[in-house]
């Protein structure tokens, strides 16, 4: 199956809540974790303002319809992942692959230094996923003010003491 990424367009949005909530129902599977799948997703209206700052991908299929997709925000010089989400249906095709691999080339056209983000260390579509393409774990020693502040938010919003992680993919590093 091929997949093709582009810039999310404002008549995208209204899809991206669904595949967010579909994506989520894989968590129901992870004791202490089932709650996810019921949590409300990213609204229309951030997905409309990340799209209008170009910094919103999707996966569409051959019908251009969005299937996956990966939604970021610059912070300095970094490339920060707020959401990566497959529709469930589609997932375990390569789309999750694909995004992050279009949002790495697209930090090192743009001369950024790093792809961020925090997620779950154990889950395998988590960590393990993102350690595939390149990604590091950032001990506490090295976490920034930014990563650390966010995983405080996280732990603050709920997710179990220790189950998250700060990853970092920097610009020049084979995935």
């Amino acid at each position: 199956m091929s997949t093709t990424v582009r810039f999310a367009v404002p008549e995208d949005a209204r899809f991206l809540p669904p595949i967010e909530s579909s994506a989520a129902q894989a968590f129901r599977v992870f004791k202490g974790l089932s709650w996810l799948a019921d949590s409300p997703p990213i609204p229309v209206e951030r997905h409309l303002e990340l799209i209008k700052r170009s910094m919103c991908w999707v996966a569409i299929d051959a019908d251009n319809r969005p299937q996956g997709f990966l939604s970021a925000d610059l912070y300095g010089r970094d490339l920060h992942v707020h959401e990566l989400s497959v529709r469930q249906t589609m997932q375990g095709h390569g789309i999750g692959r694909k995004l992050v691999q279009v949002v790495q080339e697209f930090v090192g056209l743009k001369g950024l230094r790093a792809v961020t983000l925090t997620t779950f260390r154990h889950v395998p579509w988590n960590a393990p996923f993102y350690s595939r393409l390149g990604f590091q774990i950032e001990s506490e020693q090295q976490v920034d003010e930014r990563l650390s502040t966010l995983l405080s938010e996280e732990y603050e919003h709920g997710f179990p003491a220790g189950s998250r992680c700060a990853m970092v993919w920097r610009a020049g590093e084979e995935f």
